[in-house]
């Protein structure tokens, strides 16, 4: 991602300097094709990490979940023993 800003920062310097001193016709339609396509590259790249983070999220919290789910069930075991033992012993 730091490279394609520096890419991106030298299309910008680059584009200024045309700007000031004149290149020429091609060169602005090249610099200005690469800015769009750089750009388009960077926009994708940090939709992708968006996506990429919100699924680490849920993977997160499905973990928490299960882990949740299998304290929960331990200790309805360990209830459902003391009640089985106790009813055994009135008996």
């Amino acid at each position: 991602m730091l490279a394609w800003c520096a890419l991106l920062f030298g299309l910008g310097i680059a584009a200024f300097t045309d700007s000031i001193f004149n290149y020429g016709e091609i060169f602005r339609q090249v610099n200005s094709v690469l800015f769009m396509l750089i750009s388009l590259g960077l926009l994708i790249r940090t939709t992708t990490k968006i996506r990429q983070a919100k699924r680490e999220k849920i993977y997160e919290r499905m973990a928490a979940l299960e882990r949740e789910l299998e304290q929960y069930k331990a200790h309805e075991e360990r209830k459902n023993k003391m009640q089985r033992g106790r009813s055994q012993a009135a008996v």
